[in-house]
């Protein structure tokens, strides 16, 4: 196997051609029955996730089997001239708004949906057949406004860390995204918790963690909201 790709809690191998795997390094945190279960329903609904291979029963919980696919990251694209930042947060948006748009597995409440709580430029790849949205480790069913606010703060924190090139894209990114009439679902509320969900995440940075009152306050200047 050839590594190709590492996370912060993954790494990802070339099986062959058509393979990858995707390897927890972390027994306790990388079981991916569940990971694997969403992306086959999400696939099954038409949302653009990379193809999952059944797991092997002589597999490891903690090793994920996907379909190989092309073309740079979102994030790669952006840095690169290849997309304009418009471009991306209405991406961003209409993948948002897609899977929020999927029947959830489990809930039977309507208000609830499947939450990728990750999607942001790193988690897109841009392929020959279209944008793929990988990554599903975090995902969960709740409010739509959740994942919203995860995403503009995920794309402020990247903004209040970078250089002073990509902070700037971020910017443009976020204010796109936010442009959307369904980023309406992000309330003060849905905001406040995802900077509690961000706070609590052991895989971020120290430098991460204090930019999060900053990244709170450019989502709240970006959209007008108060906070909660």
């Amino acid at each position: 196997m050839v590594l190709i790709g590492v996370g912060r809690t993954a790494d990802v191998y070339v099986l062959d051609e058509r393979w990858v795997l995707r390897r927890y390094r972390d027994a306790a945190v990388g079981d991916t029955d569940a990971e694997s279960a969403l992306m086959a329903h999400l696939h099954a609904c038409g949302y653009p996730v990379p193809l999952v291979r059944p797991r092997d029963e002589h597999a490891a919980r903690t090793d994920l089997v996907l379909e190989r696919l092309d073309g740079p990251t979102l994030a790669g694209a952006l840095l690169a001239g290849l997309v304009t930042p418009q471009e991306a947060g209405t991406l961003l948006a209409l993948l948002l708004t897609r899977l929020h748009r999927v029947p959830p597995r489990v809930a039977e409440d309507p208000a609830t949906r499947i939450l990728h709580l990750d999607l942001h430029p790193e988690n897109v790849l841009l392929t020959s057949a279209g944008p793929r949205v990988i990554d599903w480790a975090a995902a969960t069913e709740g409010p739509p406004g959740l994942d919203w606010a995860m995403t503009a703060v995920i794309l402020a924190q990247y903004a209040a860390t970078a250089g002073r090139r990509a902070a700037a894209l971020a910017h443009e990114v976020l204010a796109a995204l936010l442009s959307d009439p369904e980023a309406a679902r992000l309330t003060p509320s849905a905001l406040a918790d995802a900077l509690r969900h961000r706070a609590a995440d052991p895989n971020m940075t120290q430098r991460e963690v204090t930019v999060l009152d900053q990244a709170g306050a450019a989502v709240r200047e970006v959209t007008g909201l108060r906070a909660a």
